[in-house]
């Protein structure tokens, strides 16, 4: 955990490091969208639902975006378990993102992005035979999406991003969450 805290702050070093001498504007916002958590193993586990999100960060010469992002998301679902039909489980996911994106300007107001986040995913599932399970693993994964400048000071972005997870509970692992987030941003 603390190397990949330590890669993260050492990424974000570096890639802003150009940004001392050049035009930054910082933001902030914040998004809804939908969440799906994609569990491999013996159990049938699938959790969806909606996923919400605090961010802010800074973007550099109009091209280069880097973002702190807090993401949470709670949900209520089935799974399958052997010898029995169905059992009631909670899944809660806090997720902890430093990205970079790069923005291609499509028109004056609309930008297309590309790019990586990586950081901490806190996950904790629990059910009613007295399960329970929580850790903090480190996630990685890549995001793609449009940005639409509203006005002088707000824009809005649709993004896919899709997170490699390491999370485990007995023998069924968190492979991966695949997000559609909406936000709204205020730069300053």
């Amino acid at each position: 955990m603390k190397k990949s805290i330590l890669s993260t702050l050492v990424l974000a070093g570096i890639v802003s490091a150009p940004a001392m001498a050049t035009n930054v504007e910082t933001f902030i916002g914040g998004g809804v969208g939908y969440q799906l958590d994609n569990f491999k193993g013996p159990h049938k586990m699938h959790s969806e639902d909606a996923s919400y999100q605090i961010r802010g960060g800074v973007i550099v010469d109009d091209h280069h975006r880097l973002m702190a992002t807090y993401g949470y998301k709670k949900d209520r679902f089935n799974f399958s378990e052997a010898g029995v039909d169905s059992v009631k489980a909670k899944h809660k996911q806090d997720l902890y993102l430093a990205s970079y994106d790069y923005l291609v300007p499509v028109t004056s107001n609309i930008n297309l992005f590309a790019g990586a986040s990586m950081g901490a995913a806190h996950n904790k599932v629990s059910h009613k035979e007295g399960g329970k399970k929580s850790s903090t693993d480190f996630v990685w994964g890549g995001q793609l999406g449009a940005m639409m400048q509203l006005t002088d000071n707000i824009s809005s972005d649709i993004t896919y991003r899709y997170l490699d997870q390491n999370f485990k509970v007995g023998d069924t692992r968190l492979k991966g969450a695949e997000q559609v987030m909406w936000t709204v941003d205020y730069k300053f």
